[in-house]
């Protein structure tokens, strides 16, 4: 079985070259890579990528600029197999990546998404630990070994606290074909296709053996859009919606855990002194209002 490999490409050069040599040192040989640049304006690149001539990556420049989840959208429509990745052109699978999630699919062949095991590198691949990730493994289902969630127990775990890895993530590709990523949504637009397989009764497998390194920078969206608020104005979004259609499915706890939302409170409080030293008054307010009525 052939896993696709999609990698939506917007960043650094040094950080996308480590991403690709990854795919390709991996120890189990049967895979795709699609690259979908979505308008880079350094074309070194994609020409570097063409220029392996590995017949198993596929390089594909958009005519423009698409935006993250117009880009992923588009991966959706280019994946081939039953299960995807849509892998950061900035993280790094370790070599036995491939293999490990291929074993997970045969147990579970009708999951709908699978976390494998993830560790944290910061922008020069060294292993860290930053308070979001510390967080992460509060909220992350406690047991050993690979365990498959779904329903009220996976929806609620999610909504207090998102402990997935998006790019580390194995899609079952028809549940991605079922819905698109949402545009809207720039920041939290895997949260929302999560809740959406959850709530049509797709489950996740969580594994523990160590496969992917997942890089936090300063770069991140998320990073950037947390001080003026932009972030959090979006998780309200998906929180108050989320709300309601767990009301309507029967799923107190999830409804309850969508309306408090506590870690993203938090998440925006420990954003107020970087608005604060930008001298982000809106941003500012933003914040302090997502953290106290939001």
């Amino acid at each position: 079985m052939t896993l696709d490999i999609m990698m939506p490409f917007y960043g650094s050069f040094d950080h996308f070259r480590a991403a690709v040599e990854s795919v390709r040192a991996q120890s189990d040989p049967d895979w795709r890579l699609v690259v979908v640049d979505d308008v880079y304006p350094d074309l070194a690149p994609g020409e570097w990528l063409v220029g392996l001539g590995d017949p198993r990556i596929s390089y594909i420049r958009n005519e423009h600029n698409l935006r993250p989840s117009r880009n992923y959208n588009k991966c959706i429509t280019l994946m081939q197999s039953d299960f995807a990745v849509l892998m950061g052109c900035d993280d790094v699978m370790l070599p036995n990546y491939v293999g490990r999630v291929k074993e997970l699919i045969v147990r579970f062949p009708n999951a709908g998404v699978i976390q494998p095991g993830v560790s944290v590198i910061d922008e020069n691949g060294a292993p860290s630990r930053p308070l979001a990730d510390r967080v992460k493994a509060i909220y992350r289902f406690n047991g050993s070994g690979a365990r498959e969630y779904r329903g009220e127990q996976l929806a609620t775990s999610l909504l207090r606290g998102n402990w997935t890895y998006f790019p580390s993530l194995v899609w079952n590709v028809q549940e991605l074909r079922k819905r698109d990523f949402r545009t809207d949504l720039d920041v939290v637009q895997d949260l929302a296709m999560l809740l959406e397989i959850t709530k049509g009764g797709g489950s996740l497998v969580l594994d523990d053996a160590l496969c992917f390194n997942y890089r936090r920078h300063s770069a991140s969206v998320s990073a950037v859009t947390g001080p003026d608020g932009s972030k959090f104005a979006q998780e309200l979004t998906l929180f108050r919606e989320t709300s309601t259609a767990c009301t309507a499915l029967g799923w107190p706890k999830a409804a309850r855990a969508a309306r408090r939302h506590f870690t993203s409170r938090l998440n925006a409080l420990t954003e107020v002194p970087a608005a604060i030293r930008a001298k982000n008054s809106a941003g500012r307010s933003a914040l302090l209002r997502h953290v106290f009525t939001g």
